[in-house]
């Protein structure tokens, strides 16, 4: 089974990169303190290190 991480939107996504915007997006993150859960990817981890700024990661 593999590891899953739970990801909360902790800052906003004002004056960042569209980029940035998109990947909280494809995360599932739209508003602060909203909190998602996904499996621990390769491509998933890759998008939280774009905006771990904006984020906080933890173990689920």
């Amino acid at each position: 089974m593999a590891k899953k991480i739970k990801v909360t939107k902790v800052k906003s996504a004002i004056n960042r990169t569209k980029r940035q915007k998109l990947t909280l997006e494809a995360l599932g993150l739209k508003k602060i303190g909203q909190v998602v859960e996904h499996d621990a990817t390769p491509n998933i981890l890759g998008m939280v290190r774009k905006v771990e700024h904006l984020v906080s990661v933890e173990e689920a």
